[in-house]
């Protein structure tokens, strides 16, 4: 793992160093009449370098440097947005020097006091190379501030900051790079010492958030610069500052999903609307002349939302929810001016949210890349609620979000999803004229919320296993994207009949099926999903041209109100354990449907009482679910046949692939140890516990396991399998009932099962109690080994999973060698010594295994490859 962080820093620093050495050549190169590189070709080589910097910045992020990560992250917006403005110029959409200047200077403005932020905070963190590139980068952007205005100056003292940082970030990333690829034999003096990027204090933060942040700060400073005079008005140069924040803020959103951080996702999925739709304003003056009206419904329903997301962010502390408070006041300044974005009004509130966004940028990345904390008041609410037995936080985050099928590494985001299908209802209540339909505000808002973030919710609940939930959201996406661009892009036009309203018609079918599945949900869904059936029906009215007058106004207003329940109820209930806003129950319950926890106990591996009951299910003859080192199995008592029979019975197993037994120790075998082939109880001393199964011949000593009349399930008739795990919470419940009697968690011929939600959604209610665990920690069986020949000196293998066959055959040897040596079981009836002998002899004629690399009497004669064995399905998957 350091092996991997020191390459994606030393790509990060390199990737830094290059950028800066192109814009260093054109600086230093060119003159003030001609410059050396073209703005075209100048735009899409920073474009190269930001997308590099985006990904050194994203995956370091993962292994919390935050410092680095948000550095890397930050400088990748500069350059992405310089580049394009710089294509802008190149293809003469933006005139001449006064409008590259006017476009250029406020994201460089913003850009220049979040790098001095991040130099300040990595001084106080004592991280010298990163302060050292924050401010050089920082008085390049501000060098080319004043070179906008005079090139004779500033182009010079840009080249040079830009030089400083070339040459800071080529040794150290180059020394870096060097430690990787030599494995840490070379290391260049500087670049490995104990400040050296440390990780972050805090593993469970959010260390996106300051990006999110930064592009507000971008956002801000580019709606606020027309009132101070900075720049004559906003204008399409203006743009690619706007979506880049927009971009790197719907990354920030995802980001935060996979840091199990709802609200901070919600949040920058809210604001990267507000940056889409900034900068279309500025297209559609560009492109029409008009500046576009602004409906009132969206913004003052937004604002709302901002209001009650920042109420529940009070849990974070009070930093979080004073500065979103903020956007609540730009929501509302939207909605009181017709034309917000270009009216001074929205733009003073931007201005307010440039300074505040400065603090909030400094607080939050102090207190993830130092020790020492800024209070924010985090635990005030959670000290207010601890005096109250109505309201209960909720505390286990893993348990909140996890996932419904499979393995997830998101948080849920039906807050956002719900909280968009507000927006993009309430959108088009708006009156649409017959004009122009980009003068009204309406397509940014129908496709972005409606959309875009409708289809990143939809991902996001398919990667959590919420099927229907995803093909909702991502079903609705579709068809606001769609219908936004048609009816409010300028393409719908006055063209009515069959012909458009054949799509509307699909749609309506694909939606009746949601409908349908929404009744074994919940009410809620259900209601959801019929009221937008109902807007369908008004949007294949118009399409037709028989719309009666307000029927559009009424079902969307329903709509909006519906999924505003539902982002109200989502956001309450992922707060609070107690009380729960209700979804209700389903129309239609379907057995077993819901992850059973009503039928079949869903307990948490975790705690001693859960393995208990788990234990007393089992000894009264029930069946259940259980993690292991590998994937769920399902098991049962060895000693309570017709549970036994009951497992195979409820697996449909398959005769050739009959269930093992699990031990917790090899002490349970003492009492028949004089039964047992010394070699083989040496070899099975080694093996385990592992992730090992092997199997060995039938013997009279099996019925001292109580096996009775199960012993027909388990092995066959010559052999049976037998292993110890290598997992505390089966080692535990083995020791609480007893040998087990195990199989896999599904039935024969599926997947395994890698998560316990799939035991229950797998085998039904016939299973009566589940241990829950989460995600397995492989999803790779065990290696089954053949030793029903272990007496003569061979073994072979039936299947070779997460043990490697090298590892068995190392294992094998080792043992082998010992009882060469003459340590024999005295009490072991049979002389194994001569098979032993006629081995060793072999030795020299034996071929080396690949696995192994040298000569074994485990390698060739006396291991026996079951590759392509006839038994070589005779084991269960999950051995």
């Amino acid at each position: 793992m350091a092996e991997s962080e020191s390459l994606y820093l030393s790509i990060g620093v390199l990737g830094i160093s290059g950028g800066s050495l192109l814009l260093l050549v054109n600086n230093y190169a060119s003159s003030p009449g001609e410059a050396l590189i073209t703005n075209t070709a100048l735009g899409v080589l920073l474009l190269i370098f930001a997308a590099l910097l985006a990904y050194s910045g994203v995956r370091r992020s993962q292994s919390h440097s935050v410092l680095f990560g948000t550095l890397c992250l930050t400088v990748s917006a500069l350059w992405c947005g310089s580049g394009l403005v710089h294509i802008l110029a190149g293809e003469n959409i933006i005139n001449g020097s006064r409008g590259l200047r006017n476009a250029m200077v406020p994201g460089l403005a913003a850009f220049t006091l979040a790098l001095l932020v991040i130099c300040i905070v990595a001084i106080l963190c004592h991280e010298v190379v990163l302060s050292f590139i924050a401010l050089s980068i920082c008085l390049a952007c501000a060098h080319q501030i004043a070179g906008l205005a005079d090139s004779a100056f500033g182009q010079a003292a840009t080249a040079v900051c830009y030089l400083m940082v070339c040459f800071v970030g080529a040794y150290f990333g180059s020394g870096r790079l060097l430690s990787y690829i030599t494995q840490r034999k070379i290391q260049l003096p500087g670049t490995f010492n104990k400040d050296s990027v440390k990780p972050m204090q805090n593993q469970e933060a959010n260390d996106v958030v300051t990006v999110g942040v930064i592009m507000n700060l971008l956002s801000a400073s580019v709606l606020a610069c027309p009132l101070l005079g900075v720049v004559p008005k906003l204008f399409s140069g203006h743009v690619p500052w706007l979506w880049t924040a927009g971009v790197f803020q719907l990354g920030v959103c995802v980001k935060s999903y996979r840091s199990m951080d709802t609200l901070a996702a919600t949040f920058y999925g809210f604001t990267s609307i507000l940056r889409f739709t900034e900068g279309y304003t500025a297209l559609v003056v560009h492109f029409t002349n008009q500046v576009p009206y602004s409906p009132v419904p969206f913004p003052v329903v937004f604002s709302v939302l901002f209001f009650i997301l920042a109420l529940f962010n009070l849990q974070g502390g009070f930093v979080n929810t004073i500065y979103q408070l903020f956007f609540v006041a730009y929501c509302i300044a939207i909605a009181s001016e017709p034309q917000s974005f270009f009216q001074r009004g929205t733009q003073g509130v931007q201005a307010a949210i440039f300074v505040v966004s400065t603090f909030v940028l400094f607080i939050t990345l102090y207190n993830m890349a130092s020790s020492n904390k800024i209070p924010t008041g985090a635990g005030f609410l959670k000290n207010l609620l601890a005096r109250s037995n109505r309201f209960v936080l909720q505390t286990n985050s893993k348990e909140l979000h996890a996932p419904y099928l499979g393995y997830s590494k998101y948080a849920d985001a039906e807050v956002l999803g719900h909280g968009c299908s507000v927006l993009a209802a309430f959108s088009i209540t708006a009156s649409f004229s017959s004009g122009n339909p980009l003068a009204i505000l309406i397509l940014p808002w129908a496709v972005v919320s409606g959309g875009v973030l409708h289809l990143i919710c939809g991902s996001v609940a398919f990667a959590r296993g919420k099927t229907l939930e995803s093909t909702t959201f991502i079903l609705y996406g579709i068809m606001w994207t769609v219908w936004g661009l048609t009816r409010f892009g300028g393409l719908y036009g006055d063209v009515r009949g069959l012909h458009l309203a054949v799509g509307i018609i699909s749609f309506m079918l694909f939606n009746v099926l949601v409908t349908a599945g929404a009744l074994f949900l919940n009410k809620a869904w259900f209601i959801y999903t019929f009221t937008f059936q109902l807007i369908l029906i008004s949007f294949l009215l118009d399409a037709v041209g028989a719309l009666p007058y307000g029927y559009d106004i009424v079902v969307t207003i329903i709509l909006g109100l519906v999924s505003f329940y539902m982002f109200l109820a989502s956001i309450f209930n992922c707060t609070f354990k107690s009380p729960q806003m209700p979804f209700g129950d389903p129309f239609i319950k379907l057995s077993g449907f819901g992850g059973g926890k009503d039928s079949c106990p869903h307990l948490p591996a975790r705690k001693s009482a859960s393995v208990q009951q788990i234990a007393e299910i089992m000894k009264n003859g029930g069946i259940c679910g259980m993690p292991t080192d590998t994937v769920y199995v399902l098991v049962a008592a060895c000693n309570r046949p017709q549970a036994v029979e009951k497992a195979y019975r409820v697996k449909k197993q398959a005769k050739e692939r009959p269930m093992s037994l699990w031990i917790s120790s090899i002490r349970q075998l003492e009492p028949v140890r004089d039964q047992i082939s010394p070699l083989l109880w040496d070899f099975m001393e080694a093996a385990w516990p592992s992730s090992i199964s092997l199997v060995i011949a039938r013997a009279p000593w099996m019925e001292f396991f109580g096996l009775s009349d199960s012993s027909k399930y388990i092995g066959t008739p010559q052999s049976i399998a037998i292993r110890i795990p290598d997992c505390t919470v089966a080692t535990h419940l083995i020791n609480a009932v007893g040998p087990i009697a195990v199989t896999s968690a599904n039935p024969t011929g599926e997947a395994d099962t890698t998560h316990h939600n799939q035991v229950y959604a797998k085998l039904g209610d016939k299973v009566d109690g589940v241990l829950c665990d989460g995600p397995s920690p492989e999803n790779i069986a065990s290696t089954v080994v053949d030793c029903t020949k272990i007496e003569t000196g061979q073994i072979g293998f039936f299947r070779v999973g997460l043990i490697p066959k090298s590892k068995v055959l190392q294992i094998f040897e080792e043992i082998q060698k010992k009882h060469v040596h003459g340590q024999m079981n005295a009490a072991f009836e049979t002389d194994v010594t001569d098979h032993l002998t006629v081995s060793q002899t072999n030795l020299s004629e034996t071929q080396t295994d690949s696995g192994i690399g040298r000569n074994s009497p485990a390698d060739s004669q006396s291991s026996l490859d079951h590759s392509h064995h006839d038994h070589q399905e005779e084991e269960d998957e999950s051995l």
